[in-house]
């Protein structure tokens, strides 16, 4: 694994892509996460919840997982690049931007991701990283969700 230092700002702009990095491990979605899910945000709308109304009347004959369940599994799903970013004090999640739900995510599926750098700069006394991230069913070449995370790195 390369080491970067987070205030190298010409190393890590070396990163930026517009290829996705590897795949990350693949982590299972069963019906038993996702309507914990339900239970614990009030959100059990059957096509999340009723596995046999699901199968009778959603267009995908199966429970589905919340779009907000996906996005905060991405956070399990660790970024696979070949380097990690070292030498700093802190490391803050400071915010998403164009997040799109694009395709569902059935009951018992395998979901995987990858990502790539699109931007870096100095910014609010640190570097700020804006990490493009596509998350996947396994098998499924049309990502279920797609968004770019920033990243702000202080010493």
């Amino acid at each position: 694994m390369h080491e970067i230092r987070f205030d190298d700002i010409p190393a890590l702009r070396m990163r930026i892509s517009d290829e996705y990095g590897p795949w990350s491990e693949a982590l299972d979605v069963p019906q038993s996460m996702i309507s914990a899910f339900a239970e614990m945000t009030g959100d059990r709308q059957w096509i999340h919840v009723d596995v046999e109304r699901a199968a009778k009347e959603s267009p995908f004959g199966i429970t589905i997982a919340h779009g907000f369940l996906v996005l905060g599994l991405s956070a399990v799903i660790k970024n696979s690049a070949d380097y990690v970013v070292v030498g700093h004090g802190s490391a803050l999640n400071y915010g998403l931007e164009r997040v799109r739900f694009i395709a569902p995510v059935p009951a018992g599926s395998r979901i995987h991701g990858r990502t790539r750098m699109v931007r870096v700069a100095e910014e609010k006394g640190g570097t700020m990283l804006t990490i493009q991230v596509a998350i996947h069913t396994v098998g499924s070449a049309k990502p279920a969700l797609c968004f770019d995370w920033l990243l702000l790195y202080r010493g």
